[in-house]
């Protein structure tokens, strides 16, 4: 494999996994690539745990602090977490060893927006970043590299760190190749507007460059990303993706959105993969994306011709398509950009190119706060992702959510919400199963009908019960009226008896 080495001043620094981890030591702050289980190092995480191991084994600490672009996968995330080699993590982690870990208490987390992650790491927030660890496609005669199925914070980690470990995998196509574009921020004092106006605008290069002194290591590796296959559609889905399509068809009976002019941006999961569906069967054509990942339903998207520009930072593919992506990356690159994090969720392009804004939810209160990613308060999901990039700076924002999780024991339509990542301020629409809420212009009392018109039937009453305590008795204050003594009844009766409606 060594074929996709073409720089024998690189060449040389071929050794094993095991002798790379070498050179990542205690209390080390360690980048690793990946984005949404894409591009992340698939040797590097056992070896650097088996260290951890080993050094626990003797009576030693071993623990590393990580910073990626977003999740990675169980042969990355999770095997550091089982082997306790983490200290501390950013900024989203999805892996459920390592969410116990940090709900434990026994891990540190910062849940940080993916905007900012890599350039505060470059500013040097969090302190001196010791190890880069990037996979790639290849690496050029010039040392120059190709990144893999994902860019993430690549770029920062690279400019930042003292130390560079390079994975070459050659699972991944090298027909990505063309289809990375690369382009940086200029530091303070020197910023300067990025020059994206549309979706496919291409700025920068097809490859990243990077002082090629401090690789210290490189790896080869033949491995497959952490690609999880999506669910089936159900029937919910379906009616959500059908709810979403009809908020668009009133933006366009508003005058506030066309057929052909429909920029998209949408997070992760079963649900919005049912939209695009939704929308091969749509009026919608020339669809473009300004987003962070590229899923199943982009893909069919541009194979049925209704897609035409989809720009992100990462794949987040079932195994069926990411086989499909890798045979057919040259055809894809005419479509599809890669980009840097920092480009692909920039606040600037989003407000400038006019996205709608996509994300799921844990729950929303009646008055349109939205809690993204903590249960019942204090129990961390995933994190806030890329959602507060997109929702606060989108030309609309909206969230898609069952009314119901966990059989009807959880209600995602709450009288308060338990943790706030986006506020009344910053949320424009919600979509269930049972319809949308177009909150814009709406004074808070004035949402309270429409935030319950979303929520279970058998939590409806509830909901107006709740407001009618809110509204009555000795609360003065009409604005956004509360009764505190019950606003998180709801979430008392899941602790205490394990559904919502107890």
């Amino acid at each position: 494999m060594s074929d996709r080495i073409a720089s024998e001043k690189l060449r040389s620094k071929l050794m094993s996994a095991d002798e790379a981890a070498q050179f990542v030591n205690h209390g080390d702050k360690v980048g690793f690539s990946g984005f949404t289980g894409a591009g992340y190092p698939k040797a590097l995480p056992t070896a650097i745990a088996n260290r951890a191991k080993e050094a626990h084994g003797a009576g030693n600490d071993y623990a590393i602090d990580l910073f990626t672009g977003a999740s990675t996968a169980p042969d990355c995330d999770g095997v550091l977490a089982e082997a306790d080699a983490i200290r501390w993590r950013m900024p989203y982690a999805s892996d459920p060893i390592m969410r116990n870990k940090i709900n434990s208490g026994s891990m540190g987390y910062s849940d940080i927006h993916l905007s900012h992650s890599g350039q505060q790491v470059e500013e040097g927030f969090f302190g001196q970043l010791n190890v880069a660890v990037i996979e790639v496609t290849r690496i050029t005669e010039e040392g120059y590299i190709i990144p893999s199925s994902s860019v993430g914070n690549n770029v920062e980690w690279l400019n930042a760190a003292e130390k560079v470990i390079l994975e070459v995998n050659s699972w991944q196509s090298e027909d990505l190749e063309g289809m990375h574009d690369i382009w940086s921020v200029p530091a303070l004092p020197n910023r300067i507007a990025v020059p994206i106006n549309k979706p496919g605008d291409r700025i920068g290069k097809t490859y990243i460059e990077f002082d090629t002194d401090k690789v210290v290591a490189v790896v080869e590796t033949n491995t497959a990303d952490r690609n999880a296959p999506f669910k089936p559609v159900d029937d919910i889905s379906k009616k959500i993706a059908g709810n979403f399509l009809d908020f668009l068809e009133s933006e366009v009976a508003a005058g506030r959105l066309s057929y052909d002019g429909y920029i998209m941006q949408s997070g992760v999961g079963n649900v919005p993969n049912a939209v695009m569906a939704g929308l091969l069967e749509s009026k919608f054509e020339n669809i473009q994306a300004y987003t962070e990942v590229i899923q199943d339903g982009m893909v069919d998207l541009i194979d049925a011709g209704k897609m035409t520009r989809a720009s992100a930072t990462s794949f987040s593919l079932s195994p069926e398509y990411a086989e499909k992506m890798n045979n057919e990356a040259k055809r894809y690159r005419e479509s599809i950009i890669l980009r840097p994090q920092q480009i692909s969720n920039h606040p600037e392009v989003i407000r400038r190119v006019g996205l709608i804004a996509t994300n799921g939810l844990i729950e929303a209160d009646i008055y349109g706060n939205v809690n993204s990613t903590n249960v019942s308060g204090s129990r961390v999901m995933n994190g806030i992702g890329g959602s507060g990039d997109f929702t606060r700076n989108g030309y609309i924002s909206s969230f898609i959510t069952p009314s119901e999780a966990k059989g009807g024991a959880i209600s995602a339509i709450v009288p308060f919400a338990s943790h706030i990542d986006h506020t009344e301020h910053d949320v424009m629409v919600v979509i269930s199963e049972y319809g949308y809420a177009d909150l814009r212009g709406l004074a808070p009392r004035e949402r309270v009908a429409k935030m319950i018109g979303l929520a279970h039937p058998d939590y409806r009453p509830l909901l107006e019960e709740y407001y009618a305590r809110a509204t009555s008795g000795d609360n003065k204050y009409m604005q956004t009226p509360h009764d505190l003594a019950t606003a998180f009844d709801f979430h008392i009766n899941l602790a205490k008896n394990g559904s919502m409606k107890a």
